[in-house]
């Protein structure tokens, strides 16, 4: 039973072999590693080659360019060390600036929307005269810049200060200064609120002060609010910037110049001041509160005070020197002693 199951099974199986003719081998399928792939899709090999990005570090750096509307660039380190000056705003200093062409002024802004008047009138035409560039900005923009609490719509930027050697404000060994008349000078020692500083300069040039003497340490010098609040005077008045107040007093006085402190607590009043007041002479001021320096004080040849009728015990720092430059002011522009 098995044998023959057997036998017509391997029969069957011989003839189906032998009654059809043998199937040819199917081709291999090819593979996308072969170079072929889907239908409407490009080869690898006829995609474009994408451009070789550039490595990081050899990318050309971008060129900076100056839009209208930008301040200069300036360097702080000249405001900090030196006497500074380089940005002056409000209206009545930069006409001074532009007016007293003693440096050169880079820009100027001027804020779109401003109401119409004569000194901006003025203000434009000195521009003009200097070649000044000149640009309308939005008063956002110009406020952006600004660094006073009030720029009045004006700003320009300019050379720093010169500073000018102490020897030169003395004079000549003899007390008189470039103008050969005798030197009327301002020691400011320790001084180092802005708005003080400004109306001291302000006073100072409407007195007819030869010359400012400020410390270089621990003392204001021109920032932008101290040139607002001076409204000019900063291009008017020849200024020394010293290492020391008290050995600048000691040089001066060996050039000729009589040093008149003035001092809360001294015995007469700055309406009884000694001395020829018609030769050189420097009146010295404090800091409020702190008052002239021990070593400072020492080294003035005379010391006074401003009488009080008051209950305050104190005038401002601006305040006085505005009264004792006045008077000096006044004392010599009076005849001296001898005179016919």
């Amino acid at each position: 039973m098995s044998a023959s199951g057997g036998t017509a099974s391997g029969g069957t199986g011989s003839s189906r072999g032998r009654g059809r003719k043998p199937r040819p081998p199917k081709p291999a399928r090819p593979t996308r590693s072969a170079g072929l792939a889907r239908p409407g899709r490009p080869t690898a090999s006829a995609q474009p080659a994408r451009p070789a990005q550039p490595a990081r570090s050899a990318q050309p750096a971008k060129a900076t360019y100056k839009r209208s509307g930008e301040p200069p660039h300036t360097s702080g380190t000249s405001d900090r060390r030196g006497l500074g000056g380089s940005q002056v705003e409000g209206r009545q200093a930069v006409r001074e600036l532009l007016g007293a062409r003693r440096r050169r002024v880079k820009e100027l802004w001027i804020a779109e929307g401003l109401d119409p008047s004569p000194q901006l009138d003025e203000i434009e035409r000195f521009a003009a005269r200097s070649h000044v560039r000149v640009s309308q900005v939005s008063r956002g923009r110009l406020l952006a810049a600004a660094r006073t609490d009030s720029s009045q719509g004006v700003i320009a930027w300019a050379d720093p200060l010169e500073e000018v050697p102490l020897e030169s404000l003395a004079g000549d060994g003899q007390g008189r200064s470039a103008s050969r008349s005798p030197a009327f000078l301002l020691v400011i020692d320790g001084v180092t609120d802005p708005h003080n500083l400004g109306a001291l300069l302000r006073t100072a040039e409407c007195a007819g002060v030869t010359g400012v003497v400020l410390g270089r340490h621990r003392a204001a010098h021109v920032t932008p609010t101290v040139a607002k609040v001076a409204a000019g005077a900063i291009e008017h008045l020849a200024i020394a910037v010293v290492p020391g107040i008290p050995s600048a007093l000691s040089s001066i006085a060996d050039m000729g110049v009589m040093a008149v402190g003035l001092d809360a607590g001294a015995e007469h009043t700055v309406y009884d001041l000694g001395g020829d007041v018609h030769g050189p002479v420097a009146l010295v001021l404090g800091s409020e509160g702190r008052g002239i320096s021990p070593l400072a004080r020492r080294r003035c040849a005379d010391l006074v005070s401003i009488p009080q009728r008051g209950s305050i015990g104190s005038l401002n720092v601006a305040a006085a020197g505005a009264v004792a430059c006045f008077e000096i002011a006044r004392r010599r522009s009076a005849r001296a002693p001898g005179e016919a």
